[in-house]
């Protein structure tokens, strides 16, 4: 039995050495299925695929946990949505359907952008021009972590928007739907409005939880205001302990790019000079867990560690580092729970509309 420590992996690509040689299986079903197995047989919590609007070559987040989802039975799957591209009413049932695919292990991380890159995809809208690797200036960024949070509101709403017994199905009666039990929300906000309800009855988890990737003060106060858990960029343990104290009451995972196994400090030092807003860590399995654990005895819950190489990387986790854990008695040996949140310990929440 474990102490509560969670672990997750962040799917990538073939992994987050941005200089990983390209292969062609990511495009393949199968590719997908094999590392979220590998990660599954590990006993992680869950994994999140990573998705971006960008000039890269990639697949659906979504689609791709879609894939995934019936073909694994324990770990959780969060996909990633760039939510200022992305209509709710859309993404609320889109992640619905994981939810029911899985039987209740989705989740989802919104992310924002501002990128007039990734606005002209779209066509529909413009943000200040700024120079490459320069913040807009500070009004446009609270306007975004707003939007983004009533982006979040929308979801969770539409989720509820479907009593948990709103179906009849009574065949005599031709009735499909109890009519008082199927709610409008009527949102209205600076960003959307949004009636519904959802074409997609409430998922089995009653809202899949909610995650934000979080570097700043700024998005710190979005994942208080909207997130069920937020993966942070610490890079020591003060961080850890600030960091902590600005999403207190959060799940929080500290993000960790991992270079594992006996050359994991070499392949670091090739990996220097290369840009990570995650600290990036070279070395063996027992070294990995002592640093884990003086992070998490400073306050983190878990961890998302990012596999520099896929799957070598991934195995290196599940195969290593989890006996590591075990040995130790941080961490479980079985699931205990069939869900995301039953993973996380999160209650089902009440549905708002309900009477």
């Amino acid at each position: 039995m474990g102490t509560g420590l969670h672990l997750a992996v962040a799917l990538e690509g073939t992994g987050w050495h941005p200089v990983t040689p390209p292969d062609d299986a990511r495009f393949t079903p199968g590719y997908w299925v094999d590392l979220v197995r590998e990660a599954e047989r590990g006993l992680l919590d869950f994994v999140t695929f990573e998705d971006d609007l960008g000039p890269v070559g990639r697949l659906d987040s979504v689609l791709v946990a879609s894939r995934v989802a019936p073909l694994t039975s324990h770990i959780g799957l969060i996909p990633t949505a760039v939510s200022s591209f992305t209509e709710p009413f859309h993404l609320s049932k889109a992640i619905a359907t994981l939810d029911y695919l899985s039987t209740g292990r989705a989740g989802v991380r919104v992310r924002g952008s501002w990128s007039n890159e990734h606005a002209r995809h779209f066509g529909r809208r413009t943000f200040p021009e700024t120079p490459d690797g320069v913040l807009p200036d500070a009004a446009v960024q609270d306007d975004l972590v707003d939007e983004t949070a009533d982006y979040v509101e929308v979801l969770r709403r539409l989720w509820d928007s479907w009593e948990d017994d709103a179906e009849i199905r009574d065949v005599a009666t031709g009735r499909f739907i109890d009519r008082d039990k199927l709610h409008y929300i009527d949102f209205a906000g600076n960003w959307f409005s949004v009636k519904g309800p959802s074409i997609t009855p409430r998922p089995p988890q009653g809202q899949p939880p909610v995650a934000v990737l979080s570097h700043a003060s700024r998005i710190h106060g979005l994942a208080r205001r909207s997130a069920d858990l937020v993966f942070t960029t610490p890079h020591s343990v003060d961080d850890v302990r600030s960091i902590g104290a600005e999403v207190q009451g959060l799940h929080h995972f500290a993000d960790v790019v991992v270079f594992l196994g006996a050359d994991g400090k070499a392949r670091v030092e090739a990996f220097e000079g290369l840009w990570s807003d995650a600290l990036v860590f070279g070395g063996t399995a027992a070294e990995l867990a002592d640093f884990l654990l003086e992070w998490h005895e400073a306050g983190v819950s878990g961890f998302r560690l990012r596999p520099a190489a896929l799957p070598d990387d991934l195995v290196a986790v599940t195969s290593e580092l989890v006996p590591e854990l075990q040995r130790r008695g941080v961490f479980r040996t079985a699931y205990e729970a069939s869900t995301l949140r039953g993973h996380l310990g999160l209650p089902r929440p009440a549905n708002r509309y309900a009477a």
